[in-house]
């Protein structure tokens, strides 16, 4: 298993990191928001969060990165289209809200 700090967004920094691992597993780069999982420190498996492509150094062992990649960029999808707490509990609240009726009796 790899530490949760080992899977990062990718920033404009590593532009040059996402071509030579493009080019190491002769792909073209990714784009759009990404994620790179790091070896020892070195990025070694990148995925594009919207399409799901993955590149990956194909010299390491990278499955496992792989995997948690994939894993982790579902949990963000999944996140991202959750409603806030404000929009679940106005979307619980009676469609009548306001016009309350009062039985006595």
């Amino acid at each position: 298993m790899i530490s949760a700090n080992s899977i990062r967004y990718a920033t404009e920094q590593d532009t040059q990191t996402l071509e030579r691992l493009a080019e190491l597993d002769s792909q073209p780069p990714l784009s759009g928001p990404v994620l790179i999982a790091e070896l020892g420190g070195i990025p070694a498996a990148a995925l594009s969060i919207g399409g799901g492509r993955v590149i990956a150094d194909p010299f390491l062992g990278t499955d496992h990165l792989v995997a948690n990649l994939r894993m982790r960029a579902g949990a963000i999808r999944a996140f991202e289209v959750t409603p806030s707490l404000r929009e679940r509990l106005v979307a619980a609240l009676p469609s009548q809200r306001g016009n309350s009726v009062v039985v006595y009796p």
